[in-house]
């Protein structure tokens, strides 16, 4: 039943959470949420089970302030948190985009490379004489002259959502650079629409008209026109694992007999190895393909530059918290896959945080130039209740226990935020180059860089000596951080050179950093010089080994430089006063959003039927079962006055009772029935009856409502679901 759109339903669910699937088959898909008052005690000594209609999800979630904060925000405040969302988001997403375009922009410029050079290959090799153009059939040669050039383009995704996106930036991409683009999908195919079907496909995208009969010869004829014919005509089948093998082994035989009148350029998306074009096309195909490969970024990878973008070099004042990290990297990494996804998430937790944060307009201050006279100027028009509550904040309920926020402590608190903020992205950045030495993902570093609890246990002095010392145990495999320590300590010459100066870069802002490093370098620098003068053998050999002890004690120092800047500048973003401000932590709402909660939005919808179908009978309001409402939302709402047994008996006997309720018509023509006819139809309605009841009771197995029927004791029962 699809949840309706009243204030009381949750939000839809986007998709399934594989955790659900793995429970044991009689436990239920819902799970209400528990009553404000105490259960209740039916006659059997069982506690009713019911669902609270009151309780809405998102009130669940709402921070200790933001419902007094509710009462005195007014329409001007709520303006504002969408203008600042208007500025945020908008600012996030096109850094995003950037980022993709600049991934796939150097492999999209070696395609078009590619394919000119293709194009230019056949018209030098077969260009056609006049005769052969002005003739109605393809050309009759050699499997050599036959052969197409098709590029093999490796998406290495797991979901086919992100290729959608990127062929259609590389179709944009090679018409910009005038060639002729046609774009095929695997629905096209299909055997369902065979071979006419793709070639409808194609001349509709060339000719923008649907042809009333599909012939190759019309898309010859229209490539034969003068501002046709100087362009490569490229065909992309972004999906072609999934298409039909011999549509697609019939339609690359077709064009390899017109190669010659048109110079046609196959790109295949492929999302595995290869193989996969052997196990789609017939042999006898692959003889006619001339295959060069191209390789696109990987998910990780793409993920890993926005992460870099979005929360580090270019940040725009929204940040999440750990929790909802961790979520992001589990959800990438073991359900969905997609950077798609990720991106939607992620829009989807800004969306909530500007709506549920009284303060989160603040936001946009950070992508000003003059960002302290914006928080100034905007701090100052803030009433009492808004600073009380910014007060009772729980990262301000130390620091401003007694005196409270001010207006001017509110503002300067979030430039110390931004200047926090910037000396923990330099820091990162530092790491970021010693995982790159080692391929280690930036997103995991990232999710245990903004762990509070690992930054508190960062403070002791002995941390990481004691970590690295104990570096095989299977606790500290975890830590990315520690392992990044231990390799500067392992680093040779050349390697921690390149990590100095990219340390540097990324330190210019922090002078207690940036001499040490300073120092560290002109150590290396003196030692190189020192080993590289004329000398003779012993003495170079003792140079050599001298410099060797002194690249040791640098690997130390550069070590302990990396420890010092960790623990005094990698501070996260939760530890930071006023970060509810900026930062959304709500990790069971994001769920909630993401997976959705169908369980619950089944059972509302069973016991507020009346209310989505608007019944004309019963009392307005009322929700006792009514004769017109459907089978299961009475069955369903009859067993409410259960326990965690149910007697079928008295079950069945109460639904009979409901749906078996005479009109008063009906009562009044009873009268005139003999007790032949009478019988008749009270076992009509009997069997009628049960098998609405039986039907009924089904769906609630499918839906794992109710559980299985057993018998105890004699008495067939059925037990309600277990909440999981």
């Amino acid at each position: 039943m699809a949840p309706s759109k009243t204030p009381d339903s949750p939000p839809p669910s986007s998709s399934t959470d594989d955790s659900e699937n793995s429970l044991q088959p009689f436990f239920v898909l819902h799970k209400a949420l528990p009553q404000k008052g105490g259960g209740r005690v039916n006659r059997s000594g069982k506690s009713k089970r019911k669902i609270n209609l009151s309780a809405s999800p998102e009130s669940a979630f709402k921070s200790g302030g933001g419902e007094q904060f509710e009462e005195d925000a007014d329409y001007h405040f709520e303006q504002l948190r969408i203008e600042a969302f208007d500025v945020v988001w908008p600012k996030i997403e096109t850094t995003i985009k950037e980022v993709l375009r600049n991934i796939n922009g150097s492999v999209f410029n070696k395609i078009h490379d590619w394919i000119c050079d293709s194009f230019h290959a056949i018209r030098s090799a077969r260009k056609p004489s006049v005769w052969q153009i002005s003739c109605p059939y393809p050309l009759a040669t050699d499997i050599s002259s036959r052969q197409i050039h098709t590029g093999l383009v490796f998406t290495k995704n797991v979901e086919f959502v992100d290729d959608l996106v990127t062929f259609k930036d590389l179709s944009m991409h090679l018409r910009s650079k005038g060639c002729h683009v046609v774009s095929l999908s695997s629905l096209d195919f299909s055997g369902k629409h065979g071979l006419g079907g793709c070639l409808r496909s194609l001349l509709r995208q060339l000719l923008l008209v649907s042809p009333d009969s599909a012939d190759v010869s019309i898309l010859a004829s229209w490539y034969r026109e003068p501002e046709n014919c100087d362009s490569p005509l490229v065909m992309i089948i972004d999906e072609m694992e999934r298409c039909g093998g011999l549509i697609l082994s019939d339609f690359i035989l077709m064009l390899s007999e017109w190669v010659v009148k048109l110079p046609v350029i196959l790109i295949l998306g492929i999302a595995t190895t290869d193989d996969s074009l052997r196990n789609v096309l017939q042999l006898n195909v692959l003889q006619h393909l001339r295959p060069c490969t191209f390789s696109l970024g990987s998910p990780a990878g793409k993920l890993d530059a926005i992460i870099e973008a979005v929360f580090l070099k270019n940040w725009s004042g929204f940040y999440i918290g750990h929790e909802v990290v961790a979520f992001f990297r589990n959800y990438f990494s073991m359900q969905d896959g997609t950077v798609t996804s990720f991106i939607r998430a992620l829009k989807i937790a800004c969306t909530k945080h500007f709506l549920m944060e009284p303060l989160s307009f603040l936001c946009e201050g950070f992508v000003h130039e003059d960002f302290q006279g914006f928080w100034t100027e905007k701090c100052s028009s803030l009433r009492k209740p808004i600073l009380k509550y910014a007060s009772d904040l729980p990262s301000c309920e130390t620091r401003h226990k007694s005196s409270g926020v001010t207006c001017e402590s509110l503002a300067f608190g979030l430039s110390e935020m931004k200047k926090q903020h910037k000396d923990w992205v330099s820091v990162l950045l530092c790491l970021y180059e010693v995982a790159k030495l080692t391929k280690v993902p930036l997103l995991g570093i990232f999710c245990e860089a903004l762990d509070p609890k690992l930054y508190n246990l960062r403070a002791s002095p002995n941390y990481f000596a004691e970590k690295i010392r104990n570096l095989e145990a299977s606790a500290v495999k975890k830590s990315e951080i520690v392992q990044l320590v231990r390799r500067v300590r392992n680093s040779a010459g050349a390697p921690l050179r390149q990590l100095l100066l990219a340390w540097g870069k990324h330190t210019e802002d922090i002078a207690e950093i940036h001499v040490k490093l300073k120092e560290l370098e002109n150590i290396l620098e003196d030692e190189e010089n020192t080993v590289s003068q004329e000398c003779d053998e012993a003495t170079f050999k003792r140079l050599k080994s001298r410099s060797h002890l002194n690249a040791r004690r640098v690997n130390d120092k550069a070590a302990e430089l990396m420890e010092c800047m960790i623990k005094n500048y990698l501070r996260p973003m939760e530890c930071t006063p006023l970060h509810e401000i900026v930062c959304f932590k709500q990790v069971k709402m994001l769920k909630l959003a993401l997976i959705g909660d169908p369980r619950r939005t089944i059972q509302i919808d069973l016991l507020k039927s009346h209310n989505y179908l608007h019944y004309n009978c019963g009392p307005e309001g009322g929700n006792a079962p009514l004769r017109s409402m459907h089978d299961t939302a009475i069955l369903y709402t009859l067993a409410q006055e259960h326990g965690d047994l149910i007697n079928l008996h008295d079950w069945f006997q109460s639904f009979k009772s409901i749906i078996l309720v005479p009109s008063p018509s009906k009562k009044r023509k009873s009268g005139h029935r003999t007790p032949d006819h009478r019988a008749t139809q009270d076992a009509k309605q009997e069997t009628t009856s049960a098998v609405r009841y039986c039907r009924a009771k089904n769906e609630y197995n499918i839906c794992r409502l109710i559980l299985t029927p057993y018998k105890r004791g004699g008495r067939c029962r059925s037990r309600k679901a277990k909440q999981p």
